[in-house]
């Protein structure tokens, strides 16, 4: 058997929504958020597999047989499933992060580890030794902070806002890297003094419905406005709402984040495929752990212009593939329509999930899916997708293989 039913795992952070990922499983809402529901074998939630002997999770599953259920080549490179797939909603924003790379990531996991830090400390940046290159493609109208501002968008953003001025000659003389330290090491004192101002009008526009989502002041408003602390404290995360690009993805675009390219989710809801890995190294709008020395460390302070992935289209136009830099991973979109068969050979272990619609997979099972369920297929494994109405599944797997 190389095919088999998979659930995740509903991770309930504080940013997520309440109906969207309930709906999609066929659960019932309750009154804990539901940010993200995980697919993979992280070890901190790994999916449990239906087997004959019952549920197994599937990092067991895989510990069991590795060449054979991820296949010889990927276990060989990474000696694990080296990728983990997710739906997240995000009704409100994320922390502002950046990913280490793998090497510093390394670095990193053994320094921590031998300082004795607790893998769970709240004080703790390295949860693994692996990188986290990662790719959302988006399921409804997307809002994301990424990466630096071009230079001159920056200065003009510096110059046409008056609690900013102190800033342009920073900016001017030490680049990005003095912008980003000044503020990020500023006394928090002065953090208030320059950022209240600026937060308390565009709260006023925000309230008065004056502000559109391509303007930093909405999202600075609405940061505020969800800080129970910003009374006394406002988070220095603001002045990256400023600083950053803000990109309004539309459904069926995708975004990659490379290491060290800030980024930060602020609402909508996404499929997610990244390396397995948890480390995260943040930059405010969170009341979690800010380590503002290694921030800098792994910041790439640098300008970007956004790149909006369309996907390209391959399995005569059955399928729509996201490629990407990273070794690790692939996603793409499959969709069917009555009397289309989609046939593969895993080459590697594939996690799919279908998001709308339903289907039949055949292969050395029959397993019959509908909306918000997932398979595994093993490598080697050969099977077939059909519907008998229409259906979109996303598709997970390891690239040139």
């Amino acid at each position: 058997m190389k095919l088999f039913r998979l659930e995740g795992k509903v991770q309930n952070y504080a940013w997520g929504g309440y109906q969207y990922i309930p709906k999609l499983l066929g659960i019932p809402p309750s009154d804990i958020p539901s940010a993200e529901y995980w697919m993979g074998a992280h070890v901190s939630a790994p999916s449990t597999i239906a087997t004959a002997n019952g549920p197994v999770p599937l990092n067991q599953l895989i510990g069991e047989d590795p060449a054979e259920m991820v296949g010889p080549q990927v276990w060989r490179q990474f000696k694990e499933l080296p990728y983990l797939l997710k739906i997240l909603d995000v009704k409100d924003m994320l922390s502002i992060q950046v990913h280490p790379t793998k090497e510093e990531a390394e670095k990193g996991f053994a320094r921590e580890n031998e300082a004795g830090i607790p893998l769970g400390a709240p004080n703790r940046n390295y949860k693994d030794d692996n990188h986290k290159p990662e790719i959302m493609v988006a399921l409804s109208e997307f809002w994301l902070l990424h990466g630096f501002l071009p230079e001159e968008k920056l200065k003009e953003v510096l110059i046409s806002i008056p609690e900013f001025t102190s800033l342009v000659s920073i900016f001017n003389s030490e680049g990005y890297y003095g912008l980003y330290k000044s503020v990020m090491e500023m006394p928090q004192g002065l953090v208030n003094i320059i950022l209240r101002p600026l937060t308390d009008r565009m709260i006023r526009a925000y309230k008065g419905n004056n502000l559109l989502k391509s303007e930093p002041g909405f999202w600075a408003a609405r940061a505020v406005l969800n800080d129970p602390s910003s009374n006394d404290k406002l988070d220095r995360g603001i002045f990256s709402i400023y600083f950053f690009n803000i990109m309004h993805v539309h459904p069926g675009q995708a975004v990659f984040q490379d290491a060290g390219i800030p980024h930060a989710y602020l609402e909508g809801q996404n499929v997610e495929l990244m390396a397995n890995s948890d480390n995260v190294l943040r930059g405010g709008l969170t009341p979690k752990h800010v380590d503002v020395p290694e921030l800098l460390k792994h910041t790439r302070f640098e300008a970007v212009h956004p790149h909006v992935l369309a996907g390209d289209s391959i399995a005569n136009g059955m399928e729509k593939i996201y490629p990407t830099p990273a070794p690790d991973f692939v996603v793409s979109k499959i969709t069917l329509q009555p009397g289309q068969v989609y046939e593969y050979t895993a080459k590697a272990a594939e996690i799919m999930i279908v998001m709308n619609g339903s289907a039949t997979i055949k292969g050395s099972d029959t397993i019959a899916l509908h909306k918000g369920q997932s398979v595994l297929a093993a490598y080697g494994e050969t099977y077939q997708l059909t519907t008998d109405h229409s259906v979109e599944i996303f598709k997970a797997t390891v690239p040139n293989i």
